[in-house]
């Protein structure tokens, strides 16, 4: 079932690759990000979270917990998301995914922005051939504050349909 804005989310605990638990949302911070990817090996992913890890330190300057997950194993994502800053989660069984209702599409990298986005990403070295739980992931965000109140969200509707950096700053 998609959130809506008011829905109020019960904390929960997720686990990070590195074995560190973190409280979603984080009462001490303002804001949760919660950022669905696809597979650890995505370079389409992997491209925009460089974007919001060139940008960490203003996200920490909002008072944002990130949180990303990825529908692959620890183990897969060590492989990649190994020096992004934030905390990153595997759900393999996308057990938060169907919670939060997160979607797939066989159309999801058919459209020019993802094409683009993967390319960067492959150039940045961050592409990987095991594709777990399929290449068909749409992405999704959304925006708790410390309370637990979902105050926004977005569900992609190609693989780089996603806040990016100043959209999030800005609704923040």
């Amino acid at each position: 079932m998609k959130v809506r804005i008011g829905q109020k989310i019960n904390s929960f605990t997720v686990e990070t690759i590195n074995g560190e638990q973190q409280m979603v949302p984080d009462p001490s911070r303002k804001f949760t990000h919660l950022q669905f990817r696809r597979f650890a090996g995505c370079p389409i992913c992997n491209y925009h979270l460089h974007t919001f890890t060139k940008s960490a330190e203003q996200l920490k300057a909002a008072d944002i917990q990130e949180i990303i997950l990825f529908h692959s194993s620890a183990t897969e994502m060590r492989k990649f998301q190994h020096d992004i800053p934030f905390a990153t989660v595997a759900d393999p069984e996308k057990t938060l995914y169907k919670k939060f209702g997160v979607d797939k599409s066989l159309f999801a990298t058919m459209h020019p922005k993802p094409l683009w986005a993967g390319i960067r990403g492959m150039v940045l070295g961050k592409v990987g051939l095991k594709v777990e739980n399929g290449p068909l992931g749409l992405p999704a965000d959304i925006l708790i504050n410390q309370e637990g109140i979902v105050v926004a969200f977005k569900y992609g509707t190609h693989a780089y349909d996603q806040w990016e950096v100043n959209e999030l700053l800005k609704i923040a």
